[in-house]
This record gives structure tokens, sequence and C-alpha cells, in this order.
């Protein structure tokens, strides 16, 4: 499982034109799930997301997790993540999870999500989103189970 990691200072989802999820300061994490995921990949990542320090302590370090400031977190599938790219001047997405297999991973990760953090907003599986953001840094980390 893949997870694009943004720091932002706010970001939302829309779906014709209707913004479905927003969060001020937090994470925007772009999900994509591959053929070989399973739940564990998905806790192995929540657990990742919500304690990898991205977050500036007191002396500007980066010594702070989601958890520690309380910060929303976005969760935005995005299947075009798990495409091969070595190749070719077109991706391929022989690796990506089937629809099916996609959709279970990510509302279980979404479900996991909203259990053990406070502020948790998604977009909507295989809809055509569009996203906005603040990103704060920039910080951009890419997280793989």
């Amino acid at each position: 499982m893949i997870g694009l990691i943004q720091r932002v200072k706010h970001a939302s989802v829309a779906v014709d034109g209707e913004v479905i999820g927003q969060i001020d300061q937090g994470l925007l994490a772009l999900v994509g799930v591959q053929k070989h995921d399973d739940k564990a990949s998905a806790d192995k990542l929540l657990k990742r997301m919500l304690s990898y320090r991205v977050f500036a302590d007191t002396e500007d370090k980066m010594n702070l997790s989601l958890s520690d400031i309380g910060g929303g977190l976005l969760l935005v599938s995005q299947f075009t993540l798990a495409a091969d790219t070595q190749k070719g001047a077109r991706p391929s997405f022989s690796s990506a999870a089937s629809p099916d297999l996609g959709r279970e991973l990510f509302d279980y990760l979404v479900n996991q999500a909203r259990t053990q953090h406070p502020v948790v907003e998604t977009g909507r599986f295989g809809a055509d989103m569009q996203v906005s953001l603040l990103n704060d840094g920039p910080v951009t980390f890419w997280l793989e189970t």
C-alpha cells in the first residue's frame, strides 16, 4: 500500500463541485492500493501516517507527528500511485489492486483511521475528484508498506 503524504495548512476534496472532505492543518494522504496488499498493509500504513514526524517542534525541527499535534487527516484514494512507469510513454497499472480490493482496503483504512484519530475526512472512492491544498513547506513523503 502506498501513501503519498503532504503536510498541509489546509486541504479539501470536491466531487461535482461539492466539497465532501476538508481539513485544516494536518496531512493530505493520497492512497494507492496494490494487488498484493491486505489489511495488515493498511494497518502498517496508518500507523506510519499517524506517527511519522513531519511537524515542527518548538526548535523548528521535524519532531512531531500528526497524532502529536492533533491535526486533520484527509484520505484520498488514488490508484494511479500504483502505476509502473519504468518504461514507455504510458503507465501500466498491472500492479494496482482490482477495484473491489482497492475499495475494500481503502474503506478499511478509513474505518481504522476514524477509530484511532479524531479528525479524519475522505474523498469518494472511484470518483472524479478535485483536490485542493496548501502544501506547508513544501513537505511531501512517499510511504510504502
